[in-house]
């Protein structure tokens, strides 16, 4: 029998690499891995579809499951989770020393869709006193001038967005002081480089992770694995197969990380790191499937609807194929 091609676009990760070298193969499938950046990825499966299965941003996702035709059906698979404490940026010298004086700031944001945004927001509305619609959002690219949404988005009027000059960048308006902060998944150049007109507004960002989680249990969940929906309509056999296949290559991945007879990465204290992420965060910290991530998720579509992002408020059960959410038991 052929394997069933298909093109996979993710990012480059310890918990994909199996998949992308061979050395776990779905069943009845001959996969292509393309590595791409995520921004790339996602740009061109929201806007051109060109992928039968890529990596994507959960919030995307969402908006994209208010389109009707749907044009994805995603897996329970979490290519990247990440708290997001870290990701909010400031100008120093804007005033800003505790989450609450953002209130009334002008705040950047590459695109306010972005997985990292929605779960910053929310955090900041939930745990310290930031509404959402307190502060006014400023959109465009952050390194690069041009950066526009990838899906339209219609907001509720409470909710200011605007986008930044077609010349201009995130960054450089966060040094001049033209934004006050910036919310954003990458590293803005100048913290990058130092430059004292930029910080972040945690200073300990472990420490206020590691509380959020105490008081949440939340590891906020960023990227899905979402399967074009012709694909999935044609050959609803691949959820399963796919989502058994990325079970596998991340199961793989501990013994290799800890391994303390060479590092794999050049980190001096990754084992250490590793024990303390499990003894706070639990064992199967970097869980995949519905049950276990339900409470995460049900909050991301709290959240979701709350930003204005979602004409209603989905139940986590609505966003994954069925076939991928149960497997035969012997």
């Amino acid at each position: 029998m052929t394997a069933l091609k298909l093109t996979l676009a993710c990012g480059d990760y310890d918990r994909t690499r199996d998949l992308a070298e061979g050395v776990v193969r779905p069943d009845g499938i001959d996969l292509n891995y393309l590595r791409l950046p995520v921004e790339e990825t996602f740009f061109r499966m929201m806007r051109h579809r060109e992928f039968e299965v890529a990596e994507l941003s959960l919030s995307s996702y969402v908006v994209s499951l208010l389109s009707d035709p749907q044009p994805f059906v995603a897996l329970p698979v979490f290519t990247s989770r990440m708290f997001r404490h870290g990701s909010i940026y400031l100008n120093t010298g804007a005033g800003i020393s505790e989450p609450a004086d953002l209130r009334g700031k002008r705040v950047g944001v590459p695109e306010y869709q972005l997985s990292a945004c929605v779960w910053i927001r929310g955090i900041l509305a939930d745990h310290h006193g930031v509404p959402v619609d307190s502060v006014s959002y400023h959109t465009g690219g952050q390194e690069q001038p041009g950066r526009i949404e990838k899906a339209g988005l219609d907001l509720p009027g409470n909710i200011s967005v605007r986008r930044i000059a077609a010349d201009k960048t995130l960054s450089a308006m966060l040094v001049e002081g033209e934004i006050d902060a910036v919310y954003t998944p990458r590293i803005p150049s100048p913290f990058a480089k130092g430059d004292p007109r930029v910080g972040r507004l945690f200073a300990d960002v472990i420490a206020a992770e590691q509380a959020y989680f105490g008081a949440s249990g939340i590891f906020p969940i960023m990227h899905v694995v979402a399967l074009r929906r012709d694909v999935y309509d044609a050959y609803p056999w691949v959820a399963q197969s796919l989502y058994k296949a990325f079970l596998r290559a991340k199961a793989s991945v501990m013994d290799r990380l800890y391994d303390s007879s060479a590092l794999r990465f050049m980190l001096p204290w990754l084992n250490q790191q590793l024990e303390e992420a499990q003894r706070v965060l639990g064992d199967d910290y970097w869980s995949y499937g519905l049950q276990a991530n339900h409470h995460v998720l049900a909050t991301f579509l709290r959240y979701h609807h709350e930003q204005g992002l979602s004409r209603r408020e989905l139940r986590p059960e609505e966003l994954f194929a069925p076939e991928s959410l149960e497997a035969a038991v012997i």
